[in-house]
């Protein structure tokens, strides 16, 4: 069996992550002074799976497909939380609309230069929760959006959705 070495922040930061798992990676990243997307990409391929940033909008476009999800968009300020469906895509200018009866999003696309598929423990009541992060340049949450939100574990029908878009857009 060979061992894989790791480098000293990856360690830092799984360390962390294992003392709670439950904790939300924005906080973790905050309290270890890191941007939040290097803080999921450093996360076992388990639990965090980065997707190809160039083909966002075939993975916005997916979420169409899943119904009812759970938007989230934090900055250092608030945080913004929508429940919706994706769909009546258009493009204006430099922004990739979403604008459904539900949801209304005017996203700076080329900004997006991460994306994650993530499953870990909810950080309310510790059931799993799935999603998808995108992340701007800097590392900060662009938004999320989430397949569930922890209170009751994935349905078999979510979950396979879930899969097939993590596996379709995973980076090679």
């Amino acid at each position: 069996m060979t061992t894989i070495e790791i480098d000293p922040q990856t360690a830092r930061i799984r360390e962390a992550f294992n003392e709670n798992r439950s904790k939300m990676t924005m906080q973790l990243a905050r309290e270890l002074g890191l941007p939040e997307a290097v803080v999921i990409r450093a996360l076992p391929e388990s639990i965090a799976v980065e997707l190809d940033a160039s083909r966002w909008e075939e993975i916005i476009r997916s979420f169409e497909s899943i119904g009812q999800v759970h938007v989230i968009a934090s900055n250092s300020a608030v945080t913004l939380e929508a429940f919706g469906t994706f769909g009546n895509f258009s493009t204006w200018g430099d922004y990739f609309n979403v604008q459904t009866k539900s949801l209304d999003m005017h996203i700076r696309h080329k900004e997006l230069t991460a994306v994650f598929a993530v499953e870990k423990p909810g950080h309310m009541d510790g059931v799993p929760t799935l999603s998808f992060q995108f992340f701007d340049s800097r590392g900060s949450s662009a938004f999320k959006v989430f397949l569930t939100f922890g209170s009751k574990e994935p349905s078999p029908e979510v979950r396979t959705r879930f899969n097939q878009i993590r596996d379709s857009f995973r980076l090679a």
